[in-house]
């Protein structure tokens, strides 16, 4: 299944057709039912067609911008290519692509449309995720009036950011969050998170972060076990953590948190979901989200 989908009335299915080559994507004939049928299972949508209707059929499915797929609407005169929805999460670079066949590009994210750079193109060309996405908005509003320094931390660090810093790591699926008793040993941990990813059938390699409370910031144990495991550990506070819905009961309430494990996973993850709900290992407590 290609993970980019080109849609079109009957009518203009030869010229469908020519882009979906181009793309390497797979061509529908539009139905009523078809961006239903195709939103979540897609990263990018291509609509030959009025704008009018793509707005019309998206608009009950558009969730989260971080999550929908980046839709890109070419005029019925092949004109135009118009990101539509996800400028700034391959919308822009699919329309900038569709150049090679004609196609004017319309970009309209202010950023891109200014000439500057985003934090979202930054972190697409360097291989990262955006850990602390909220912060998108003000960094990419600076980056409009003046250049944004870019400071790269090798391993080890430590990183101690604002809600108007952005940060980027290296690109990977799944968030692991972690809970511990206080004097924890770093080979506790280490088996802990090891058996858990194993049960879950994921490799260490597919980590983006591991998360837990700001509360365990002194924990040698938890901090050296995630440097062992080549990881990035980021401390959330209070309010991010008792933010997260649908967690299981914690006896982290007599610290004043929801939970810890499994908030922290995923407060931090993409989709928000949970692939592993808390468990225990001894005086080590893992849950894992996506």
């Amino acid at each position: 299944m290609t993970d980019t989908v080109v849609i079109a009335l009957i009518r203009f299915r030869p010229e469908a057709e020519r882009i979906a080559a181009f793309l390497n994507a797979e061509y529908h004939e539009y139905t009523p039912d078809i961006f239903s049928e195709v939103f979540e299972s897609s990263e990018r949508i291509v609509a030959l067609m009025s704008m009018g209707i793509v707005v019309r059929k998206i608009a009950p499915l558009i969730r989260d911008k971080w999550t929908d797929p980046a839709v890109v609407v070419v005029s019925p005169d092949l004109r135009y290519a118009i990101p539509l929805l996800g400028g700034h999460h391959g919308a822009n670079e699919l329309a900038k692509k569709l150049s090679a066949l004609g196609l004017q590009p319309v970009i309209t994210t202010a950023t891109e449309s200014a000439g500057r750079d985003s934090v979202e193109a930054i972190a697409q060309r360097s291989g990262c995720e955006i850990v602390n996405r909220a912060s998108t908005r003000q960094v990419n509003a600076a980056m409009l009036d003046a250049d944004v320094p870019v400071h790269a931390v090798q391993s080890p660090g430590i990183i101690i950011a604002g809600p108007g810093v952005s940060v980027l790591l290296k690109s990977g699926e799944y968030t692991v969050g972690v809970g511990c008793r206080k004097g924890v040993k770093k080979e506790e941990v280490i088996d802990a998170v090891r058996s858990a990813l194993a049960e879950s059938g994921i490799s260490p390699e597919d980590v983006l972060v591991y998360a837990t409370t700001v509360k365990k910031i002194a924990e040698s144990g938890l901090v050296d076990a995630v440097t062992a495991l080549s990881g990035n550990l980021i401390f959330l506070d209070d309010d991010t953590i008792n933010a997260q819905a649908g967690i299981s009961p914690s006896g982290a309430t007599r610290l004043g948190l929801r939970g810890v494990a499994e908030p922290c996973a995923l407060a931090i993850a993409r989709r928000r979901e949970l692939v592993m709900k808390k468990k225990v290992y001894g005086r080590v407590t893992v849950a894992i989200a996506r």
